[in-house]
């Protein structure tokens, strides 16, 4: 198996509404993916497809099987962290170790109570007894622990305070990814993501609009600062976005060579999050 996950001319519609609309793209084993769009773009859409829980139009195959029809093999060697983390308010976080070491042969409960030996909750706590924030830590330090060959984040660490969120991508970074693990990245935080990522992936109206690796951006897009005395030599090579900045123009562009470029004034690599907002309003 070459690719961890294919999809090819995937459609998913509810009603006139195409959610996706002949999505492809590949993630390869060992890549952190960042799939970034805005709301309603079809993210959700495309995590649920890749885990088998909602149904489609199309070709996909994740770890092997087509997750329609192998979703039970597919979450043998797959984790998912959703937006929200419901776990039941009774429960301790002690029998919640307890119960994922029993139902789980992959989970590491060593690297759980590291995790957990992080943050403030103790092991004696319900549930109910936690704060939105310290539930959320407890719902990562459980799946985080279980190692599978993909791991699917849909804002993992939405509710949580930046110093957490900081530790949180250095752990996934520095103990979670081992090169042969594949991880997809969804959120709104691009900034917070954009040194960890191998490959970027926009989408928007139910379509695939950016799909390329980190290393290529700066090959395909650059970023330039231009006074207003360059302005007409630079709209002539046609940014496909630009930003006011001091009274200066920061323009993007797409597939120009940079020689034509240096003489408009400081050229640099965009940002991720910077090149969204470009892609985003092409």
């Amino acid at each position: 198996m070459s690719e961890i996950v294919e999809v090819r001319n995937v459609s998913k519609h509810f009603g006139d509404f195409a959610a996706l609309d002949d999505v492809s793209f590949n993630i390869s084993p060992g890549s952190i993916v960042g799939l970034i769009g805005p709301n309603g773009a079809g993210k959700t859409t495309t995590l649920k497809s890749i885990l088998g829980l909602t149904s489609f139009d199309g070709e996909m195959s994740v770890l092997g099987e087509d997750p329609r029809s192998g979703r039970h093999k597919i979450m043998e060697r797959v984790c998912f962290i959703a937006d929200v983390g419901v776990l039941p308010r009774w429960l301790r976080v002690s029998d919640a170790l307890d119960y994922i070491q029993g139902v789980h042969p992959r989970f590491n409960r060593v690297r759980a109570e590291v995790m957990l030996a992080e943050t403030k909750i103790s092991k004696r706590s319900k549930v109910k007894e936690l704060s939105k924030g310290m539930v959320t830590q407890l719902h990562l330090a459980l799946v985080m622990a279980i190692e599978v060959d993909l791991l699917v984040l849909d804002e993992p660490t939405l509710g949580l305070d930046i110093l957490f969120r900081k530790a949180f991508y250095e752990r996934l970074l520095n103990d979670y990814f081992d090169n042969e693990t594949s991880i997809i990245i969804s959120t709104h935080q691009v900034e917070e993501i954009e040194s960890l990522l191998t490959h970027l992936l926009f989408i928007n109206g139910g379509r695939i609009v950016l799909d390329c690796p980190m290393d290529e951006i700066d090959e395909i897009y650059s970023e330039v600062l231009v006074p207003p005395n360059k302005l007409q030599q630079a709209n002539a090579l046609s940014p496909i976005h630009s930003r006011d900045i001091l009274g200066q123009k920061a323009m993007i562009f797409e597939n120009v060579p940079r020689e034509q470029l240096t003489n408009l004034g400081e050229l640099h690599a965009p940002s991720v999050a910077d090149l969204f907002v470009a892609k985003m309003h092409r």
